[in-house]
């Protein structure tokens, strides 16, 4: 008896803006997207860890990926959003310079990020998909995730 192979069913993602390109978000680990709320920057973090928010009650590190993807940094405008994602219980915002909606991506169609991306930028992409608008960056939620192994640990004071 012959079993058949499942095919990949398209991934439903976020698309959003991010130094002028376009990146895709995978949609299950968007928990909501809101207007950027007031940061508190916290000395001695890298540059992309924009700061720290009371975000609902609870404080929700914030992310601006644009330094690691080799984007300049600029203000946001009214477009500009956060986008909270959530994974294993973690959640984490990332600021965005809009969010155009959702599309699907075909896993199969994924091709290699491009190779003269700087390193921190190619460590970031899972890949990229080519649609109408043009090329689609998309995000490994793993290496953003991951990036928080990359920060500087707390000292503790000794008794």
């Amino acid at each position: 008896m012959e079993t058949s192979t499942e095919q990949a069913r398209p991934e439903e993602v976020v698309v959003v803006r991010l130094g002028g390109c376009r990146y895709a978000v995978p949609m299950p680990a968007v928990a909501e997207v809101g207007r950027p709320p007031s940061l508190t920057r916290v000395p001695g973090l890298p540059a992309w860890v924009a700061g720290v928010a009371n975000w609902r009650g609870r404080v929700l590190a914030v992310l601006d990926l644009r330094p690691l993807l080799a984007a300049e940094p600029s203000s946001l405008d009214r477009r500009g959003r956060l986008v909270v994602l959530s994974r294993n219980g973690v959640s984490a915002g990332l600021l965005t310079e809009g969010v155009e909606g959702t599309t699907d991506v075909d896993a199969e169609a994924l091709e290699p990020a491009l190779a003269n991306l700087p390193d921190t930028a190619g460590a970031l992409l899972a890949g990229q998909v080519t649609d109408a608008a043009g090329p689609l960056g998309v995000l490994d939620l793993e290496a953003l995730f991951a990036l928080a192994d990359d920060l500087p640990r707390p000292r503790r004071a000794s008794a």
